[in-house]
């Protein structure tokens, strides 16, 4: 018989079998584990974007858990991928020199974090997924993942990071795009240019050389005259009596007063008279501004050299000035503490907390409103050792007294009273501390240490006393009782049913108003149980007139809305777009004016009133 008619001449012996199955798997990646690791990566980035208020840890793992598992997507490639070793090696080094470019190139607001929060996660989760899907072409599947993974991370080049929303969403524009910042600039430099006089130099104080204007540059202003005087209003609680607000938005709106383009920075205004003192950036350098409550225009700028920047933020000061009868006290984000003539802008003394306490300025920069009373001025450092607080005398800045505290926090000394003992509150990373004006020492103090921030007041009714803490700690009730000479301060409740963040709260009635991770809500002051949560404002801020029981709320996107203040439910009476961009500042309220702003713009709004009592005004 000839091998051609022999049936089974062409038949394969098993050897050759296994030699033929084997060379095209050999060939093909073992794609399941980059497929699972892909899927895990969109589930550790999903998971805290579904929650309204993420734990820390939470949060953390949906920052950096993407750029873990993307580490281990080239770890499957290295080791389990099934690739030759010259293929490893080539598509290894590939990807590292593509991940060095590109983040040479990211925009300034990009570089540090976002290679590791979106450049490292994105690439390699490309890479993962165009291999998977060539995992038989193996000729061209290395060149086709490291082309996509370099589309992918170059694209992060084209865009500049304008910072995060209060839900820690990232907001993105176009690299070339011109930011907020420096079209303001370019309106100073237009505005110096058409009047040479009305510039301001570094570390100087200059006014507008308007007749009008020099004419108000004669007021004397003290606290005395001041309706709002420092951050919060004169108890720092966000309440303002004395005014009912028209409730028929629709018959009564809102009347625009003025509007006009302010520099970055999160602080809110200090008013008295004629006159609005805030904080912002210009450029290298920062400004305490002191404008015209009438037209928005700027009656006198004090600038300074220094620049705080941080990617969550932004750029600016996060304090807002005080006024007191011994002058205007602000505090810029890197230390710089000024004493200034609230009339003109004229520096009376200067110190640098930064230098003092012997640190440097926290995560989010010195972010303490300067707190004024008897004589002294108390502003939260966190240095180490007794360089936690700081106070200086208020005429002539000299230090008189310095004591232990956390070494980061976001809130502002205020005052309190308790069994008639006044003294300084102060909250901090490590708890509550009340402590004495004269010299600082302890008079209490309520421990709860977090790893996190906290940037919420403390909200005093009568002997009680909430304590905010952010993502994810809840809100805390503590009493304070004086028993012959010792204090006692029991615990009542800590609820997880208000979560606020940087969003403060305030209280009417037995019930306490304000937001639940970025959704306003109300909770009962006696439990701290939910009573509704409805309000989606974002991580806004409230307003409370006590008179009236209304609550007026800035939202994050720059809405006005005034709601009544009921623990039945949430009773919106009138909504308006206020201001445009993201809106964390404090609004003001002073008899039926309102004055609003953020790190891009102010406005004033005229409010129909009801009833309203005489706002005084500046004395000549």
């Amino acid at each position: 018989m000839s091998v051609s008619q022999n049936p089974f001449a062409n038949e394969m012996s098993p050897e050759k079998k296994d030699i033929a199955v084997q060379g095209p798997l050999q060939n093909s990646l073992r794609w399941w584990p980059a497929a699972v690791l892909l899927a895990v990566m969109g589930t550790v980035k999903a998971v805290p974007t579904m929650m309204e208020s993420p734990s820390l840890p939470v949060m953390m793992a949906g920052f950096m858990g993407p750029a873990v598992v993307g580490l281990l997507v080239v770890l499957w490639w290295l080791f389990a991928s099934r690739a030759s070793v010259k293929e490893k090696i080539a598509g290894f080094v590939g990807f590292v020199s593509l991940v060095v470019a590109t983040s040479m190139l990211l925009h300034l607001s990009m570089q540090g974090m976002s290679t590791i929060l979106y450049l490292v996660p994105s690439g390699t989760a490309v890479f993962g997924l165009v291999l998977i899907v060539f995992a038989r072409q193996k000729a061209s599947r290395l060149i086709v993942a490291l082309t996509c993974a370099a589309l992918m991370m170059g694209f992060w080049d084209l865009l500049q990071l304008k910072g995060v929303t209060g839900k820690f969403d990232a907001e993105f524009a176009w690299r070339w795009s011109p930011t907020a910042e420096q079209e303001y600039l370019r309106s100073l430099a237009n505005r110096k240019n058409m009047s040479p006089n009305a510039g301001s130099s570094s570390d100087t104080s200059t006014a507008d050389s308007s007749a009008s204007r020099s004419a108000e540059s004669a007021e004397v202003v003290t606290r005395a005259s001041s309706a709002w005087s420092e951050f919060r209003g004169p108890l720092r609680d966000g309440k303002l009596p004395g005014i009912t607000l028209n409730e028929d938005w629709k018959a009564s709106p809102p009347k625009l007063i003025w509007k006009s383009k302010v520099g970055p920075g999160w602080s809110s205004f200090a008013v008295a008279g004629n006159r609005l003192f805030t904080q912002e950036q210009r450029g290298d350098n920062e400004a305490v501004v002191c404008l015209s409550a009438d037209t928005g225009n700027s009656l006198w700028v004090y600038e300074y050299e220094g620049r705080f920047w941080e990617s969550i933020a932004g750029a600016g000061p996060r304090a807002t000035p005080t006024l007191a009868d011994e002058g205007l006290f602000a505090l810029g984000a890197n230390g710089h503490l000024a004493c200034l003539n609230p009339a003109t802008g004229a520096v009376k003394w200067k110190r640098n907390i930064d230098i003092d306490s012997d640190r440097k300025p926290p995560q989010w920069g010195f972010s303490a409103s300067p707190l004024v009373h008897s004589g002294l001025v108390f502003v939260h450092a966190g240095g180490a050792k007794d360089k936690g607080i700081l106070a200086y005398d208020a005429v002539t800045g000299e230090p008189r007294w310095s004591v232990a505290s956390g070494d980061h926090s976001y809130c502002s000394a205020q005052l309190g009273t308790f069994a008639g003992v006044e003294g300084i509150l102060m909250q901090t990373n490590q708890g509550l501390q009340f402590l004495s004006i004269a010299d600082g020492s302890t008079i209490w103090q309520h421990e709860w240490p977090v790893q996190n921030y906290r940037a919420i007041q403390p909200l005093v009714v009568d002997d009680l006393l909430l304590i905010g803490t952010s993502l994810g700690e809840g809100t805390r009730r503590i009493t304070v009782k004086k028993e012959s000479e010792s204090w006692k301060i029991s615990e009542d409740w800590t609820s997880m049913d208000m979560k606020p963040d940087f969003n403060d709260f305030v209280e009417y009635k037995g019930h306490v108003y304000g937001f639940d991770g970025n959704i306003f809500a109300c909770i009962d002051l006696a439990t701290g149980k939910r009573l509704w949560k409805k309000g989606r404002y974002g991580n806004g801020q409230v307003l409370l007139l006590p008179d009236a029981g209304q609550l007026l709320i800035a939202s994050e996107k720059g809405e006005l809305i005034l709601v009544k203040a009921d623990p039945a439910k949430l009773i919106e009476v009138g909504k308006l777009s206020a201001i445009e961009g993201k809106t964390w500042n404090h609004p003001v309220l002073v008899g039926n004016k309102l004055y609003m702003r953020n790190g891009e713009e102010a406005a004033c709004y005229e409010l129909s009133a009801a009833t309203s009592t005489a706002v005084p005004k500046g004395s000549l």
